[in-house]
């Protein structure tokens, strides 16, 4: 071989170890960046021209696509586990715990306390107020219940509108990226620092729905949700809609055209069926919550409120009621229709015939709320009656425990036991989703950069580093020599 040739295979080295150096130094540096795939050069031995040496093919990015997708279904599982857990988690704190006094279960029982302590003194008036005060406070419970539902509705719905504006935002920046490898790869530039870039977006869009990536020519992708919708294919992307709805009621549903649903581009889809195109994310389990969890939770607090309406709105239990008449607990100050259940808690009051503040007397509560005058102070006939409606057990008219016998206290420990099973299996499904997505994270990171690796590779690459400047060095020196003779 020739001086010149062999200069030619020492440069083509140390451009390729100078390449090198940069890769992996970019590899160190960046060994804490979240989306970060490692990189190493690709070269192969120069076969054109008559000389040899090494050639630079490229920078390889190396990543498993396979454990990549993996850890995109494993986080759209949790995020959608979390925010259902996060929903029962709430229910279960509106409607409290039985050993707590302001619980619905704890109201009734103090109400039933202050409904034996009048009856055994019904002359008392200071008992007789305790009695309106007690139930004054199932009232406020059903009512508080009922408006943290509807608030917990509120919340949902305020967070799909700000994740479906994200979720455009991601798409058109994935769309933007793609145009940009795209062009990097058509001009012979290194795309790869974009690719980190799309792959830590496309990771935060599965947050909110399941994406499943499907790879294009010169590294640009196409993405489809598990349900089927195509989300982005090479630089067009679909754009999602939502309307927020500022105050939501009980009676206020999305199949009742009242709340927003979901559009792409313009097309209505469907949010909770077993085949929606959203299925699986984040944004599915805000739509569930604020839907049908929240509907469901509704009705059972509403049926709730029936059972203790009926219960003392009964004519048998008070002969100064007449057909119709509103009893003790009243919707919205009138009697309760059962075609008006939805929504029922929120409404509930105390009648005002029983309530100083509102004009009443409180021995109407002893005499008959319908009373033109007092009776007998020493009557304790319909305080023992009121007693004895409030804890007979008969069948709920609605809800779930319509064929169980219960009294109206049994009936809130029944809610409250179904709440706190309700979040106990949220929470078993949560663990699960946060240890499946811990896991394969960590294994993915353990594909990344091995910073104690790259130093090995430093010193093996300054060592050939050296080899080829020495090289250079001894071929000057030869040439030199032939120059002086």
């Amino acid at each position: 071989m020739s001086l010149s040739g062999a200069l030619s295979n020492a440069l083509s080295g140390l451009t390729a170890t100078a390449r090198n150096s940069s890769v992996t130094a970019s590899n160190i540096s960046n060994a804490m960046t979240e989306g970060y795939a490692r990189r190493t050069l690709e070269t192969s031995a120069r076969s054109t021209g008559s000389y040899g040496g090494v050639q630079v093919d490229g920078v390889v990015r190396h990543v498993d696509h396979g454990l990549v997708a993996d850890r995109r279904e494993a986080n759209s599982a949790l995020q959608q586990s979390d925010t259902i857990s996060q929903f029962y988690s709430r229910v279960e704190d509106l409607l409290g715990t039985p050993e707590d006094g302001a619980s619905l279960s704890g109201r009734l029982t103090n109400f039933e306390s202050a409904l034996i302590a009048s009856a055994s003194r019904p002359d008392l008036s200071e008992r007789l107020t305790t009695t309106l005060y007690a139930a004054q406070d199932v009232v406020d419970a059903f009512r508080r219940i009922s408006d943290g539902i509807q608030d917990i509705r509120m919340e949902a719905d305020a967070e799909i509108d700000s994740s479906v504006t994200r979720m455009n935002t991601l798409l058109d920046q994935v769309a933007d990226l793609n145009t940009g490898i795209n062009k990097a790869r058509m001009t012979g530039g290194d795309p790869n620092s974009l690719i980190d870039h799309r792959q830590a977006v496309i990771d935060e869009l599965s947050e909110y729905i399941p994406v499943i990536e499907v790879a294009r020519a010169n590294d640009t992708v196409a993405l489809y949700s598990a349900g089927g919708a195509i989300l982005l294919d090479g630089s067009s992307a679909v754009e999602f809609g939502f309307t927020r709805t500022n105050m939501i009621t009980a009676n206020m549903t999305q199949g009742a055209g009242l709340l927003s649903g979901l559009t792409i581009n313009g097309v209505a889809i469907d949010t909770e069926d077993d085949r929606s195109p959203i299925l699986g994310g984040r944004l599915a389990a805000l739509f569930r919550a604020r839907d049908s969890l929240a509907e469901g939770a509704q009705a059972r607090i509403d049926s709730a409120a029936r059972d203790l309406v009926e219960r003392f709105q009964d004519p048998a239990l008070d002969p100064t009621l007449l057909p119709g008449d509103a009893g003790l607990f009243t919707d919205g100050g009138g009697a309760f229709l059962p075609a008006d259940e939805v929504g029922l808690a929120g409404r509930l009051q105390i009648n005002a015939a029983v309530d100083p503040a509102q004009g009443g007397e409180t021995w109407r509560l002893r005499d008959g709320i319908n009373a033109g005058a007092q009776g007998p102070v020493s009557d304790a006939a319909l305080l023992q009656d009121m007693l004895s409606a409030l804890a007979v057990k008969r069948p709920p008219a609605s809800g779930p425990f319509a064929t169980s016998g219960l009294s109206a206290p049994d009936l809130a420990s029944s809610l409250i036991s179904m709440a706190g099973t309700e979040r106990h299996l949220a929470e078993q499904s949560l663990s699960f989703a946060t240890t499946r997505e811990a896991e394969l994270k960590a294994r993915l990171l353990s594909d990344g950069v091995d910073t104690d690796e790259e130093m090995q590779r430093l010193l093996l690459i300054e060592q050939t580093y050296g080899a080829n400047a020495r090289l250079v060095q001894t071929i000057e020196d030869l040439l030199d020599r032939l120059m002086s003779i």
